[in-house]
């Protein structure tokens, strides 16, 4: 099989500057910076649009095609994820235990998951209602201004 080039595609979001990656007509990461290379595609498009409508408060899922590069394991874990509803957490230890797991192994998952937000790692929280970690631009911030972006947490 011949591997298709990257596309990618920048925007300006409430979190800066994002980078959306399509590779064979699914999208395969979302990375936080800007990218020299930009080629825009039909799917990026609506990537853009339907993350726009995310962050404006008019959308609470998203419907893409996804193919996110990872571990037999780490692909149950982001397809879990994927399952936390919008304005919802989930502790690791919960989500675990669904994946007949450990938090850690859940944890390093989520720190590799290549598409945050779109696959919302940023649902998942410490056992005690604590967060944890965010593996997105500026960290914990991202990751509380996520969740209060969704109803999920208070000021």
């Amino acid at each position: 099989m011949i591997k298709q080039s990257a596309h990618r595609l920048t925007m300006q979001s409430s979190l800066g500057a994002l980078t959306l990656r399509e590779e064979g007509g699914y999208l395969v990461a979302l990375e936080w910076g800007e990218s020299h290379y930009e080629s825009k595609t039909t799917l990026l498009a609506e990537a853009r649009r339907q993350l726009e409508a995310y962050f404006n408060g008019q959308r609470t899922a998203f419907d893409l095609p996804l193919a996110p590069l990872g571990t037999a394991f780490q692909q149950r874990v982001w397809r879990d994820m994927r399952g936390i509803a919008y304005g919802e957490t989930v502790s690791y230890g919960a989500l675990a235990a669904a994946l007949s797991s450990g938090p850690r192994a859940v944890g390093m998952a989520c720190a590799r998951n290549p598409l945050p937000v779109i696959i919302p790692c940023h649902r998942v929280i410490g056992g005690n209602g604590a967060l944890t970690g965010y593996s997105g631009a500026e960290g914990l911030a991202t990751k509380r201004f996520l969740l209060r972006l969704e109803g999920a947490m208070s000021s």
